[in-house]
Parts: structure tokens; C-alpha cells; sequence
């Protein structure tokens, strides 16, 4: 039986189509994906998020232990403060990509995807029991100053909360008439629009404390807010009257989609998996190597190493796929996932991600190629119902406000 968030009656009366989306019943459209598609680019939308994972870490051995198991550098965090980090494998393939905030000194909040709730939560909880039991951390056979010394309390709180995120250029018009007053932890602020991005804070609504952090997977500004079911009920109707008037729609996960494809931000299952790097993905960014040792750093340091302009054709050997942005460059039909990719008269890849963009009229994806096809303007095809269709590869994000 599929699984269904707080919001499920809300999207019922609203009329919304609802699919199987990982086990969970979701929306993914309720009037038409273009149509939500452009209300978050133009003014607003709001998405329930509810299936999202959560997961608190704390204790005084919480930093260590995360920053030995994710790829970001967790010690740059102050309470209020959040950043974007992916948990990896020995082989340095993603576990999940996630969102990490610290709340306070010792206690951190992990928003993780939907899809990978379990697997994460079975890593972490293995990788905790060898951090409090053997004193050495998640990511070195050395003994550091770990275990009984620093303890470290893990619990998955997924079933505790609800979420949903407001989302586009109008939101920070109404948002501190939806939650008003000043923050009460994590991030101190006057006010929900004064979080700047990447920040959390802690706000009272209609007697319930909610989590608001200005964080989006959309390219566009925006919140993202976590609270009990029926705080998160009660937050919905609420953003649906107050915001109606500034362009506010309900958005399903159809528009969700088309959204981040514009903006390039990867889905777990299609550009993430755990056989595919960070570095592959095109996010090396978040991979901090000058923090110390963590889970999958010396293949990740090998992979970052071999793209330098100076790297010998041996090195290059570390990176044998990258992913790509592509437009299509004439009519056809949408690329769609798992379509080969073309160069030269040869198949060199597959699509990941593939949709005709709202904002662009024309068919945008993400694929997978080997790095000497990944430069923007390499002349590509799309294979599209046994037919190639010509594409160029172009950066990212495809969508670009101007």
C-alpha cells in the first residue's frame, strides 16, 4: 500500500492527479505541468515535500562523525547555517545527496531524499555504531578521539514531520504575512525574509514551532518549511489564501521536475547513484578534500586531480563520464531518460534526465558522455523513437533569468 503525507486530503479536494512516486502517493499535477511550471518562474508555487526524510544527529561527537561520512565540510557551519553535501561510498559512488543544517552547537538536522530513507539511515546507523564502539571515525582505521568521549545520539525523525516549500520570485512578498514574528532558534532574524540562503531558523505558528530555511530545487528564491503534520496542514491552507492573490498555485511533482532539469540540479536515481561519483556529476564543489579523511576522499581526490588542465593522460583515466546539459536544436519530440546519446556516428552516452522546458519551448535534458564530448557546443544527437534528432551541449544551469 502506498504511503501517503499529511497533505494527501488537501491535494484530493484540489483535484490533483496523483502518482506512485517511490511508495508514496504524490501529486504530480493539478491543473497542468507548464502551467505550475510557469507560476513558480513568474510568482509562486507551493509543493508538499512531506515525503522527504529527516534525520537528527547531536551530541558532542556529531561533527566529527558527519564530517568523516559527508563530502561537504560540516565545521564551516554556524547554528542557523545549512549546505548542500552528498554522503558516498568507499568507491567514492553517492549514497544520497542531501541538505545538512546545523540547529544549534551539538545538534544538526539532515534533509534526505524520499527514496533513499532507509539505506541512508542503515549507513548512518552502522557507521554511528562503529564511531561510539571502536573510537576511531567513520572514515580512518587511525583511533582518534571518538566513542565514549564524544557521544553521538542518531535518530530518524521521518515519520515526526511534514514539509512543504514555497517557491519563486513573489514568495518573500507574503511569506511574513503566512509566518509572522521573529525567529526563536538556529538562525536569530526579525523576520522569515531576512534568512538569507542556505539559513534556518526556528518560527512559532499558530502555537507549533516550525522549521524555515530559505533553500529551494526550483533556481528559483524561496522556503522550504518543516513541522508537524498538522502545523504543515494548517501552513498550507494558509499560503493558499494569503498567496492567491500574489500568483500563488499548488505545484506538483511534474513542475518540480521540469524546474530543476532547467536548473540543472541532479535527482538521485538518475544523476546520482552509487556508482556514480560526485566529480562525474558535476559537483565537486561540495567536495571540501583540505577538511581530512571522509568515506570515498581518495578516489574523489584522485577523480578532482585528473581533470586539472596539467593532469598527464594516465590521470585522465580517473573520470570516464561527466555529466552534461544539452539542448535540442530543432523540432522532436521530448528527449526522455535512458535515450542514447550520439557523437561522431557512435553511442556514447544516455540521457538521465530529459523534458520539453516551459520557460524555453524547446527540449532541454542531462545525460551522461565521456569527458572529451562534454565541452559546451559539442554538436550531439539524441536518439528519440529510433531516430536522431541533433542537440548541443551547453552549461548550466539551461535556464538562465535574464
Amino acid at each position: 500500500m502506498l504511503k501517503r503525507t499529511a497533505l494527501f486530503s488537501a491535494h484530493q479536494k484540489l483535484g490533483a492527479k496523483l502518482v506512485d512516486f517511490g511508495g508514496w502517493e504524490m501529486p504530480v499535477q493539478y491543473t497542468s505541468i507548464t502551467d505550475e511550471h510557469l507560476a513558480v518562474r513568474q510568482a509562486a508555487g507551493i509543493f508538499d515535500i512531506s515525503h522527504m526524510g529527516e534525520v537528527t544527529v547531536s551530541g558532542a561527537g556529531a561533527e566529527a562523525f558527519l564530517n568523516s561520512l559527508l563530502t561537504n565540510d560540516i565545521r564551516k557551519l554556524v547554528p542557523g547555517e545549512g549546505q548542500y553535501t552528498l554522503m558516498c561510498n568507499e568507491r567514492g559512488g553517492v549514497i544520497d545527496d542531501l541538505y545538512a543544517y546545523r540547529l544549534c552547537s551539538d545538534v544538526y538536522f539532515l534533509i534526505i531524499n524520499a527514496s533513499r530513507i532507509e539505506p541512508d539511515v542503515a549507513w548512518l546507523q552502522a557507521k554511528a555504531r562503529q564511531f561510539l564502539e571502536s573510537g576511531r571515525d567513520a572514515s580512518s582505521p587511525k583511533p582518534v578521539a571518538t566513542g565514549a568521549s564524544q557521544p553521538l545520539f542518531l535518530t530518524d525523525a521521518s515519520h515526526q514531520y511534514a514539509a512543504v516549500a514555497v517557491q519563486g520570485p513573489r514568495v518573500k512578498e507574503f511569506i511574513n504575512t503566512v509566518i509572522p514574528g521573529a525567529s526563536v532558534s538556529a538562525m536569530r532574524v526579525n523576520a522569515v525574509t531576512d534568512l538569507k540562503k542556505n539559513q534556518i531558523g526556528g518560527f512559532n505558528f499558530e502555537h507549533h514551532c516550525v522549521l524555515v530555511s530559505r533553500t529551494g530545487y526550483t533556481g528559483e528564491d524561496g522556503f522550504e518549511i518543516v513541522g508537524s503534520d498538522e502545523s504543515i496542514r494548517h501552513l498550507w491552507d494558509k499560503f493558499l489564501s494569503t498567496g492567491q492573490p500574489f500568483g500563488l498555485k499548488p505545484a506538483g511533482l511534474g513542475a518540480r521536475d521540469t524546474l530543476r532539469t532547467e536548473a540543472c540540479y541532479p535527482l538521485y536515481g538518475h544523476e546520482l547513484d552509487e556508482n556514480t561519483t560526485p566529480i562525474e556529476a558535476g559537483v565537486g564543489f561540495f567536495v571540501s578534500l583540505d577538511k581530512g579523511e571522509f568515506i570515498g576522499r581518495s578516489v574523489l581526490a584522485e577523480q578532482k586531480a585528473s581533470l586539472r588542465p596539467e593532469a598527464s593522460a594516465r590521470q585522465a583515466s580517473g573520470v570516464k563520464k561527466k555529466l552534461v546539459a544539452f539542448k535540442m536544436t530543432g523540432k522532436s519530440a521530448p528527449p526522455r531518460p535512458h535515450y542514447p546519446i550520439w557523437a561522431n556516428g557512435a553511442s556514447v552516452g544516455e540521457v538521465t534526465s530529459g523534458t520539453q522546458s516551459p520557460s524555453l519551448g524547446i527540449g532541454i535534458g542531462l545525460g551522461y558522455v565521456p569527458p572529451e564530448f562534454s565541452k559546451p557546443d559539442t554538436q550531439i544527437e539524441i536518439e528519440i523513437r529510433g531516430k536522431r534528432f541533433a542537440a548541443v551541449v551547453v552549461p548550466k544551469p539551461i535556464y538562465r533569468k535574464s
